[in-house]
Order: C-alpha cells, then structure tokens, then sequence
C-alpha cells in the first residue's frame, strides 16, 4: 500500500474494531478521491473483515433494486426497509449524485440509517460538497451534505499513481478490446434484435449466445437509464458497441449514458469491446478533467489496444 491507501486503512481499522467490540454508532467512513486510488479495494477489504450482519451494493443497482420494491410494495419507506434489513454495516460503492430524484431518495435512506445506527462506508469521486453537482438542485441535498459530515469520518484517497494504468483492474471487463472498424466486421442489418427490457425495447445489432452487440448511437444516444444496463448485463456476458464517436462530439448526457455503460460493466465483470473509426486517443481527447469521464478513461484504459 502507498501512504494515502495506508491512512485510509487507518481510519476503516477503528470502524472495523468499533463493530466487532459491539458498540452502538460506530462512526461511518466517507473514502473520496481520483481514480484508480484503491478506494474499493480497500472498502472490500475492510467489508471482508468485520463479522456483522452486512450489505455491500453499487450505486446503480441499488437505487434499480429500491426502484423496483417502492413500485411492488406502494412505499419508499417499506421499500428502504426492505433493503437495510437488520444489518449493522452498509457499504457503498461509487456513491455519487446527479439526479434530484436519487438524491432525495438517499436522504430519506440517510435519515433511516442514521435513526437506526446502521454505520455507512462509502466510496466516491466526490467529497461530500460535491455531490448534486449541478447549481439549480445543489441546495436540496445540502442538508444531507451536513448530515453524511456530521456521520462519517471523510478520508481523502489521492495517492500519485492510478493503479488502473499499471495493473488489470478487472480480468473479466478487461478481457474486451477497443479495436478500429477497419479491423473487425459489424453485423448486418437483418441480424437486428429487439430486446424487451423492462417496460421498452433495445434494438441490438445482434445477438449470439452469451454476446450482444449494441451500435452507440442505439445504446447511448438514446433515454436508455442504468436499469437498463443492469438487466441486460444480467442476460449477456459479453457485449460489443460499435460506432463509438468521438467522444467530445457526443453530447454531454450521451457521455453520461456511455459512462454509465461503462461502470455497471466494470461492475459486473463483463467483458467490453468497443468499436470505433478513430484511434482511441482520438476518440477520449477534449472530454478530461471531470470526474465522471476521468473514471470512465481510467477503466476504458484497461482494455487491450
């Protein structure tokens, strides 16, 4: 471990005694920084260690998960009950906020955890401030904000090396490829699928077994959500996206779908292949410098080339 991953782990050792002595309120960690730092690696570390009842999800397919009960149960509130059970720790990859609604859901889920003394540790790109990001809707979550500070220790992760670019974050995910169109064949037109999922339909460029291949614009430039990516990672191994553009030239909410593709792949493990006419420099340059998008270069960077 370098010296930031040995703080945090400092700092995750107190809360792992704290739940093993049995003490109410054990204080919470909130783990933030760049990626590629070691956050859910330490996280899982940590979870892996402490002998209580436990539950650790993924942003995307928790809030999927409490979306599905609330509709099946008529309640928010039974359906966070539902989700927390009678655990005592909850552990929570990529913890991040960019739709209102999601953001009051975790309010009201801070407010029950909390009441309950269910200890949290999160992971994220974000401090706690930066969460809800966008100016018009920052203020609703402030509240929630002084909560999680009031709740947790928040650490700071921002070691000098991203370990993505020196080691195989995730074999399965990154035994995918990004390769030039020139190099591979596409599927034909009369090989397109429909694809129920949930209450509409993707069209896929094709299907064989185990693989599904999905062109960019379908997939990404159209109001697909991380539901979505969720029941079709649970049905397909392996996928492939052809078309991808130059991502600078996308759009912002279709790079957001895209990064989203990307996190519950990287998630699952499942292995990616991108397709695309321009060299991959060409298609990540002039979209650096955000968190989301550094995340999704970062895991993208573990594809072969």
């Amino acid at each position: 471990m370098d010296d930031a991953q040995r703080a945090a782990a400092a700092v995750l050792h107190e809360t792992a005694e704290g739940l093993g002595q049995g003490r109410p309120g054990v204080r919470g960690v909130y783990l933030w920084g760049p990626v590629g730092r070691g956050k859910t690696w330490l996280m899982d570390r940590f979870y892996g260690s402490v002998a209580v009842p436990k539950r650790r999800v993924h942003f995307h397919s928790f809030f999927r998960r409490l979306h599905t009960d609330a509709h099946a149960l008529g309640s928010i509130d039974l359906a966070i009950d539902t989700a927390l059970g009678d655990v005592r720790l909850l552990c929570f990859d990529e913890f991040h906020l960019h739709d209102v609604g999601d953001a009051m859901l975790v309010a009201r889920l801070l407010k029950v955890l909390f009441t309950r003394g269910i200890t949290l540790v999160a992971t994220s790109n974000y401090p706690p401030e930066g969460l809800l990001p966008n100016p018009l809707f920052h203020h609703l979550f402030a509240p929630s904000i002084a909560v999680l500070e009031r709740n947790l220790t928040v650490v700071r992760l921002a070691g000098p090396v991203d370990y993505r670019t020196v080691a195989t974050a995730d074999a399965r995910f990154s035994s995918g490829r990004f390769v030039r169109a020139s190099e591979t064949e596409t599927p034909a037109l009369s090989e397109r699928v429909a694809l129920t999922v949930g209450t509409r339909t993707v069209t896929a460029s094709a299907v064989q077994d185990r693989t599904v291949w999905f062109e960019f614009a379908v997939l990404c430039g159209t109001p697909t959500a991380p539901a979505d990516y969720l029941e079709l990672s649970e049905r397909f191994g392996c996928w492939v996206i052809t078309g991808v553009p130059r991502l600078r030239e996308a759009g912002a909410e279709t790079v957001r779908r895209f990064a989203n593709v990307v996190d519950v792949l990287y998630d699952r493990g499942t292995s990616l292949t991108l397709v695309a006419e321009a060299s991959w420099d060409d298609v990540s340059a002039g979209l650096d410098g955000t968190l989301d998008f550094d995340r999704l270069v970062s895991r993208l960077s573990t594809l072969s080339r």
